[in-house]
């Protein structure tokens, strides 16, 4: 797919001309992501706050910003300073919640499709761990290989759990901390209290409600149409006794905080932060929702989901568009060389640079399309530093090969961190982040923590089955990890007091 090709990117090799795209509305749902196109045939950037209109959803404001770094102690992620994660669904609840020393926790996942995870995938990786560092609670990650075996004609059920391995040492390389974290396949995981709460909620949807949806015809398989049930369940606490305890009279009132792409929404999948893996289950968080509400168990309610929503990293084509995991020119890939980034980069980043150098230096550039810039809007953690790129550029003091090198240094270092840490996940860390075991966590430090705690000899299922406790060599992994954790959350607080030092 080819980019626009200027005289003011200097050092961009040409690509073939793009074809003019037809004018249309702008279109985000699970399925398609495309930006408004105008008479011109040019594509326009993704239209946000439209988006909140449309989804009715809340944006997530200075308001809303300023009671978080209250409640919290915590100032808000760069991604949240930026607009980057900008609109929700009663996070407002969770922040009570967290104010009262109340138990929830965060929820996300992948479906397994491929053998390597691109910098799209990550990004919202990244800010879920921030927030389970940031309220100190647990995290469960779904890996739906039962989906992507059901939804595909090709995969094979060895197939997809050899990519659950391999996209679980992927989402472990992030930094996620063992002690809080429990990963999870469907495959191996379903049964017990988790496939009650699958018929809990499947006896709640009608075959016409599924139709309505999904899109289901009487050619798909049944399969495809139970799963939306499958999905729906990892939302209710009581799905994990070994982490929330058997009482399901207080579990099914802990609420999921679950991050996600705003493409997500408009069909309420939401139950994954990455963008381009699944198809059947863009419909599961809303109809949990209406179904939460209508559930009790012994007169208690279930809980409802809650939302946060990001705008996703655009592909290096260019606005309205997306990263595919199936396009290897679309995305900058974790296994990617520094060559390779560079070469991608300069190639195939859309530029929002002038046709010549003298126009450019006269008019400057568009940051809000340039794919560089936005994806240091992302990557590049400093904001005075942003700042000041986004003003030389939009004056047109700096050229778009200046504005790619840079981008090339962010996401070569950001790969290359990722890289190391990935060589290090090996198979037993793997397992145990898949073992069944109670969680260690805080909650607010400063609230009573009222979630009960679940003890090693007291793991629910994995009691009964003898997974609930750890080996000796696990043990001495997970301290490992932590310890490994520790350094680095150490260094990025020495690296915050240098920049705040040399700002006063």
């Amino acid at each position: 797919m080819a980019t626009n090709v200027n005289a003011a990117a200097l050092d961009e090799s040409p690509v073939p001309d793009a074809v003019q795209p037809k004018q249309q509305k702008q279109t985000v749902d699970p399925y398609n992501v495309s930006g408004e196109v105008g008479e011109d045939g040019v594509v326009k950037a993704i239209d946000y706050n439209k988006l909140i209109d449309e989804f009715g959803t809340k944006k997530i404001d200075d308001e809303l910003l300023a009671r978080f770094e209250r409640v919290t102690g915590k100032r808000p992620h760069h991604f949240l300073r930026r607009g980057i994660v900008f609109s929700h669904r009663d996070f407002e609840l969770i922040l009570d919640r967290y104010e009262r020393g109340e138990p929830f926790f965060l929820y996300t996942g992948r479906g397994p499709s491929s053998d390597s995870v691109h910098i799209g995938h990550t990004i919202p990786f990244e800010f879920t761990k921030w927030l389970q560092d940031t309220f100190d609670v647990p995290l469960i990650i779904m890996l739906t290989d039962d989906e992507k075996y059901l939804f595909s004609e090709k995969r094979t059920i060895e197939e997809v759990q050899g990519y659950c391995n391999d996209n679980a040492k992927d989402i472990i390389a992030i930094g996620f901390d063992p002690a809080k974290t429990f990963i999870f396949s469907d495959f191996d995981y379903v049964g017990g209290a988790f496939y009650r709460n699958i018929v809990r909620l499947s006896k709640h949807i009608t075959l016409n409600q599924a139709r309505a949806i999904f899109g289901f015809n009487d050619s798909t398989n049944i399969g495809r149409i139970h799963f939306g049930s499958i999905q729906g369940a990892t939302s209710w606490a009581s799905s994990f006794p070994h982490i929330f305890g058997e009482d399901e009279t207080k579990t099914v009132g802990i609420p999921a905080l679950i991050p996600c792409a705003i493409d997500q929404d408009p069909c309420e999948h939401c139950a994954f932060l990455t963008i381009a893996h699944t198809e059947l289950t863009r419909a599961d968080f809303r109809m949990t929702r209406d179904v939460s509400a209508r559930l009790k168990y012994q007169g208690k309610p279930y809980a409802k989901p809650a939302l946060i929503h990001s705008l996703f990293l655009p592909a290096l084509q260019g606005p309205g568009t997306k990263m595919s995991a199936s396009i290897d020119e679309s995305a900058i890939f974790m296994r990617d060389t520094p060559n390779q980034i560079k070469n991608k980069i300069n190639k195939y980043a859309f530029s929002g640079g002038k046709v010549s150098i003298e126009e450019h230096r006269q008019f400057g550039g568009d940051t809000s399309v340039d794919v560089a810039f936005q994806y240091l809007r992302f990557f590049l953690e400093d904001d005075e530093e942003l700042e000041k790129i986004r003003v030389a550029y939009e004056k047109g003091e700096m050229l778009t090969g200046e504005l790619k090198a840079i981008c090339i240094r962010e996401l070569q270092r950001y790969v290359s961190a990722f890289q190391e840490r990935r060589a290090k996940v090996d198979d037993e860390t793997v397992k145990l982040f898949m073992q069944r075991r109670p969680l260690k966590w805080g909650g607010n430090p400063r609230a009573p923590i009222v979630v009960p705690k679940v003890e090693d000899g007291d793991a629910g299922e994995a009691k009964e089955d003898g997974e609930g406790k750890m080996t000796k060599n696990q043990l001495k992994k997970l301290e490992k990890l932590r310890q490994a954790e520790a350094k680095k959350a150490q260094k990025k607080a020495e690296k915050a007091e240098q920049a705040a030092a040399k700002t006063a």
